[in-house]
């Protein structure tokens, strides 16, 4: 009998003595299934996260603020500032012949969220001519605000997360009742968290005179639209901003946040792993022990010794993968799509995301649980290998 057809006939042999041992192989099934399920569920944060902060309008929409911000909201821009920017060149017009630019600000309110706790809440301000170059953002209910009037409308992650954020709610700023005169749907992105108001009605509750935290223009298609408009920018005296591309911009901000959850990730799943390795080493120790006699009968009739350790690391792979199909399986159904909050956002509020389990996610976790296979595999395959014949049978 040739080593495949010996690896074949032995490996069947120890599948189908699975159910007699189904207590102990359990163990190895649900000790990584929980490992899979935490590693999964810790990166779709950071994989929804990143989706939310690169889930912007246009691909020729960019952002300029002030020099060394990597925040929107601690930038500052001047009235001087935000002219120059406008004149430069590289910015698509609309068929009147306006240039598509916008200044907009960006603060942080204090509200109450749902569950009672208080979060800062981004507030941003847009002039009426801004919506031109937010086409993402669309009315959902109720209407658009009216320009020099107290009215915000709110994103529709923002209306679940917070009390008094309905149509027709009043929200106190700086002594004034705000009316919550509409919702919008923000395609999904970072200004679905956001409360929105007139640019020059909010300066002028906060005293901001014609300032802003940055400005955001259309350029003209393709490369060469960006590299006119960053060119006449970079090489304006007068100014001292950066500009980028608003979707790098976005994948700026969410860096930190991100590697922090990755880290995590692995920081805990390894700790679980290392738990699930002795689960799975203990639970094939014991296979090999239990199974001496049989081992050392198969080897005694001319089985090799090879046919023996694949048998083995079949056996612990195929656990392995079991239990990462359904930690993952397990990871997808309680928390793809499950929205959660965020303080100190890219806006520097609350940030509402969903979580996100992809594919790849699901395959990560699926290699994850066969790298403990293998680990906890190995070492029990080489002591069946190394059992001695006779002595196994005299034994038994």
């Amino acid at each position: 009998m040739n080593a495949l057809r010996q690896i074949a006939a032995v490996s069947l042999m120890n599948l189908r003595s699975l159910p007699q041992r189904i207590g102990a192989s359990s163990v190895v099934v649900i000790g990584i299934a929980g490992v899979v399920a935490v590693l999964v569920s810790v990166l779709a944060m950071s994989t929804g996260l990143v989706k939310t902060l690169q889930s912007t309008g246009p691909e020729n929409r960019v952002i300029v603020v002030s020099t060394g911000s990597n925040s929107e909201l601690l930038s500052g821009l001047t009235a001087e500032e935000i002219l120059a920017v406008g004149d430069s060149a590289g910015i698509a017009k609309t068929a009147d012949g306006r240039k598509l630019a916008s200044p907009e600000s960006l603060m942080t309110i204090n509200l109450v969220k749902r569950d009672g706790d208080e979060a800062s809440a981004p507030l941003r301000g847009i002039s009426p001519e801004g919506f031109a170059l937010h086409p993402e953002i669309k009315i959902s209910a109720g209407r658009s605000f009216r320009p020099g009037v107290a009215e915000l409308i709110v994103g529709k992650s923002a209306e679940r997360l917070y009390k008094g954020a309905t149509v027709g709610s009043l929200i106190k700023l700086r002594g004034t009742a705000w009316t919550v005169v509409g919702t919008f749907d923000g395609g999904g992105g970072p200004h679905d968290s956001e409360l929105i108001g007139d640019l020059r009605t909010l300066n002028s509750a906060y005293q901001r005179g014609n300032t802003s935290q940055s400005v955001l223009a259309i350029v003209e298609p393709g490369s060469a639209g960006f590299d006119t408009f960053k060119d006449s920018i970079t090489t304006n005296p007068q100014l001292q901003v950066d500009v980028s591309r608003e979707k790098d911009f976005g994948m700026q901000q969410s860096d930190l946040i991100s590697q922090i959850l990755f880290i995590v990730a692995y920081v805990v799943g390894g700790i679980m792993a290392v738990g699930a390795i002795f689960g799975a080493l203990n639970t094939m120790y014991s296979t090999v022990s239990s199974r001496t006699r049989e081992i050392a009968t198969l080897r005694a009739i001319g089985f090799g010794a090879m046919s023996v350790v694949v048998s083995v690391f079949v056996e612990a792979l195929l656990l392995a993968l079991a239990g990462g199909i359904c930690g993952g399986l397990l990871a997808w159904w309680l928390f793809n799509g499950h929205s959660v909050d965020t303080a100190g956002g890219a806006t520097g509020g609350q940030l509402v995301f969903d979580l996100v389990v992809t594919p790849g996610l699901m395959a990560l976790g699926v290699g994850w649980a066969c790298l403990i296979g293998v680990v906890g595999g190995l070492f029990p395959a080489v002591r069946a290998a190394r059992l001695p014949v006779a002595t196994s049978l005299r034994a038994a």
